[in-house]
């Protein structure tokens, strides 16, 4: 496959405009680390943005960065770090996970609105983006951002291209808002609980006034640090508190007080608290170097162990829990299984996207979840105004 990585935006016009003159696809990517995730884009030419890079501007007073979109994310951390200051959305590295190599991207971050633990109270990727520049279908270079800025179907043009994985354009860059780094973090451990009780104790640790950040359940018992260690693991509920030591270490013996009526509970130091974390927004108990199917479910937290308890009654999984409950990495054995699992989704609510599998099963099986009518004819007209002949990323998303 030929591969374009413009350094200038105008180049990036150029070459999207000649594409879309002789109706030639283009499979648009940030450095192709997500390589494997949507449905397969039959394209003889790739446009990769990870040569648009630099930090633009940083206002750390402000909590505003500006970065070109092949920006790797290490610099991005590394500068926000330097001013204690962090992305809130805890974007994941999925390169184990889908065994990609490379540097992840800040403009592939958002285009693919990569959000990890903290999203239950930071909120998704798109909703730090406060503006982007990208080009678009035609050729023409977009710039999208501020309170008040809408395209003609009356939506924001900055949330429609956060998460639309290049289907409406190359993102060259991104302006986003960062938070305060905490000054240090500690988890709180329940060990040993099943399903039910374990999302009996995530809502009631999300109940207290003790602002959690991380909630999550891992059955196989294989969070780096959890319940008893990896020489004989068990089931690790884990729940993060972060901030000012002193309000860390208040906030902890209340949740503990709380958390031993579930279960034995224990807390981890700041180091083994990170390490925790970092295997769940990676995703790592499913980072085994295969291309089994794994499905990243959304669905109420209350209903994530039914639907689990449900599958298994015919499909062989495996699964571990974030969001409360309310997100649900989901590996199959064999086939994906796609009819049922979105057969049961049907009852319980919510959707299923298939993150990775075999080249066989990502042609048979669409990978994001079918939209309703009224959706599918939105999304229609949106791709009709952004890319009117349908040369980017096309049917990626279905």
């Amino acid at each position: 496959m030929k591969t374009f990585a413009p350094r200038t935006e105008e180049e990036a016009s150029a070459v999207i405009a000649a594409h879309a003159a002789r109706r030639e696809p283009l499979v648009i990517c940030g450095n192709g680390t997500r390589s494997g995730y949507g449905n397969p884009v039959a394209a003889e030419a790739r446009l990769q943005s990870s040569e648009l890079a630099g930090i633009v501007a940083y206002t750390p007073h402000e909590m505003v960065m500006t970065a070109r979109a092949g920006t790797p994310v290490a610099l991005v951390e590394e500068v926000l770090a330097a001013k204690n200051q962090m992305l809130a959305f805890e974007p994941a590295d999925h390169r184990a996970l889908m065994g990609t190599i490379g540097e992840p991207t800040i403009g592939g971050v958002f285009a693919a609105n990569v959000s990890g633990p903290r999203r239950i109270v930071a909120g998704a990727a798109r909703d730090s983006l406060l503006g982007a520049r990208f080009v678009n279908g035609k050729g023409q270079i977009v710039r999208a951002g501020g309170r008040v800025m809408k395209n003609v179907t009356g939506l924001d043009v900055t949330k429609l291209v956060a998460g639309s994985h290049g289907t409406l354009g190359l993102l060259t860059e991104v302006t986003f808002r960062v938070l305060p780094r905490p000054v240090t973090e500690t988890t709180v451990l329940i060990c040993g609980l099943e399903g039910p009780a374990a999302t009996s104790a995530m809502a009631e640790a999300m109940a207290l006034s003790v602002e959690v950040s991380g909630a999550a359940h891992l059955p196989l018992g294989r969070a780096g640090g959890g319940c008893n260690g990896e020489a004989n693991p068990v089931a690790t509920t884990a729940l993060r508190l972060e901030g000012t030591a002193s309000s860390v270490e208040e906030r902890a013996v209340k949740l503990l007080r709380a958390m031993s009526a579930f279960g034995p509970a224990e807390r981890l130091d700041p180091d083994r608290s990170v390490t925790l974390w970092r295997t769940v927004r990676d995703i790592s108990p499913f980072c085994d170097g295969s291309t089994r199917a794994l499905w990243r479910v959304s669905v109420a937290p209350n209903s994530g162990h039914r639907l689990v308890a449900a599958l298994r009654e015919t499909v062989n999984v495996d699964a571990f829990y974030d969001w409360q409950g309310g997100l649900i990495w989901l590996r199959t054995e064999g086939d994906p299984h796609a009819d049922v699992l979105r057969g049961h989704l049907k009852a319980f609510g919510g959707h299923a996207t298939l993150l990775r599998a075999s080249a066989e099963a990502r042609r048979a099986v669409p990978s994001f979840e079918p939209s309703s009518d009224g959706v599918s004819m939105l999304s229609r007209k949106i791709k009709e105004s952004f890319d009117p002949a349908g040369i980017l990323n096309p049917g990626k998303m279905g």
